[in-house]
């Protein structure tokens, strides 16, 4: 058990939590926002932590407050996670 802890004591030094999230995030434009269906039509990059190959398509989004936030063109650093058998939007913000 102890050598179980000194494992993850290590790799938390080697690959902060700060660096993973940061590599979840996926990159895309904002094409199209439809707030009556709480969904933004996104051009993006490969999807990582799905599996998904660069494409244009709707997510649905958790908070309908994030769709406020963004218009047509912007270009965003987003999470997308598997809810309910749905892709949808947890996190996004604007890209640096």
């Amino acid at each position: 058990m102890k050598s179980v802890l000194r494992l993850l004591a290590v790799a938390s030094l080697l690959f902060p939590v700060s660096l993973i999230a940061a590599d979840d995030l996926s990159e895309g434009t904002v094409k199209k926002i439809d707030a009556p269906s709480q969904r933004v039509m996104l051009a993006h990059g490969p999807i990582a932590n799905i599996g998904m190959a660069p494409m244009t398509m709707m997510f649905k989004v958790k908070d309908p407050a994030m769709l406020k936030q963004l218009k047509d063109g912007d270009k965003v650093r987003f999470r997308v996670e598997d809810v309910g058998g749905e892709y949808t939007i947890v996190r996004i913000q604007a890209a640096k």
